[in-house]
């Protein structure tokens, strides 16, 4: 429902230290002076920015890219848990890119990574463009022209060559930090995909701005990525997957399942450690071939469960995942997209189950309060 003033009063929460009584959409945009004109519309609550996916696969299925209308679906199963904010952490362009989202109104907003980069049979068939490691350089600069600010790497990956196959590098240092340059240079930022210690090791020393998943960080490595301000997305969904992967190997690979099962068990007192380390994290839920879309709050619930306070939780989910993607959350003249609640997710994440209401572009889009009103 689309209605051109909305007055939302109660905690509008800026940022960890800023909040506001009253705000208004007008026309699309947010404003903090009152309108002369009265309003079609008033909700009380707790007033966020809109909550921030940046580990999301929007446009991919099992066998790659999807048509239009599963993308449609995917993009409003996550639009209606209150995500307006995507990073796509890897997407399709062919046969079908996701672009044509970027004109719908009811769409969240996409920041595109371009497509995963990896090597041929050393990532999930159908996703990657695959190259070989002295093309890394070229194809980085030139995903970094088709994305929107970001490009996606695969650093690790389990290497069937190996005597004792296991979690394994894709690409030297040398040509990755090659490849990361050029993308610095073309205004992008580079994350990449590592399980490992050995992967995150590299993307630290090499000059990587994120890390997702980052299952392998210990103490030592936590304190390079918290200096160096790299950012973390501990992916807990995937995370809970880990004793699968391990035990589908079925005993042909027990060193890899062996690392598998180590992280498995690790899962959420690493992620604490994460946390308590000061290191920079962020919400992802990775929903793409094995995870289905609209459980960003089952991230949200398992970041809580392995003890990360509910206060940084949100930070890492809505204005502090903002500030890192340089979005806009709740300002002058920023598209009007926020989410409504009855309580405080900051003191109990459980209730970004239930908005009052989700608001796109200055749309009542969900929530109960558009459940009443539509």
């Amino acid at each position: 429902m689309a209605t051109e003033v909305i007055h939302l009063s109660g905690a509008i929460v800026v940022d960890g230290e800023t909040e506001y009584s009253d705000v208004w959409s007008v026309d699309g945009r947010l404003t903090l002076e009152k309108p002369f004109r009265t309003a079609d519309l008033r909700i009380d609550g707790v007033v966020l920015p809109g909550l921030v996916d940046v580990h999301c696969h929007i446009g991919l299925g099992d066998m790659g890219a999807v048509p239009p209308e599963e993308a449609k679906r995917q993009a409003l199963a996550d639009r209606d848990t209150g995500v307006l904010l995507v990073r796509d952490a890897g997407c399709p362009r062919e046969p079908y890119s996701t672009r044509w989202l970027d004109n719908e109104a009811w769409s969240p907003r996409i920041i595109r990574s371009g497509q995963h980069l990896a090597i041929a049979k050393r990532y999930i068939r159908h996703l990657p463009r695959d190259i070989v490691p002295d093309q890394l350089p070229d194809a980085v600069a030139q995903e970094a022209r088709a994305g929107d600010g970001w490009v996606k790497l695969v650093g690790d990956w389990i290497d069937r060559s190996m005597p004792e196959p296991d979690l394994a590098l894709l690409w030297p240092d040398d040509k990755l930090i090659e490849a990361v340059d050029r993308a610095h240079e073309l205004g992008a930022r580079v994350t990449t995909h590592v399980f490992s210690a050995e992967g995150a090791a590299q993307a630290l020393r090499c000059g990587l701005d994120c890390i997702e998943h980052g299952t392998g960080l210990d103490a030592a490595l936590m304190a390079q990525a918290r200096a160096k301000s790299v950012a973390v997305v501990p992916t807990m969904i995937q995370r809970e997957h880990f004793a699968e992967i391990a035990t589908g190997g079925q005993g042909k690979f027990p060193v890899w399942e062996q690392h598998f099962m180590r992280l498995y068990r690790d899962r959420y007192s690493q992620a604490k450690q994460l946390h308590d380390a000061g290191v920079k994290l962020l919400v992802g839920s990775d929903e793409s071939t094995n995870i289905p879309h609209g459980v960003y709050c089952t991230e949200t619930d398992l970041m809580a469960l392995a003890g990360i306070p509910p206060e940084a939780i949100m930070e890492a989910a809505s204005y502090g995942a903002r500030d890192f993607l340089g979005v806009p959350g709740i300002e002058e003249g920023a598209s009007a997209d926020v989410v409504v609640y009855a309580s405080d997710p900051r003191q109990n994440v459980a209730v970004l189950r239930a908005p009052q209401a989700i608001i796109l572009r200055g749309s009542l889009v969900a929530g109960a309060v558009a459940g009443a009103v539509l």
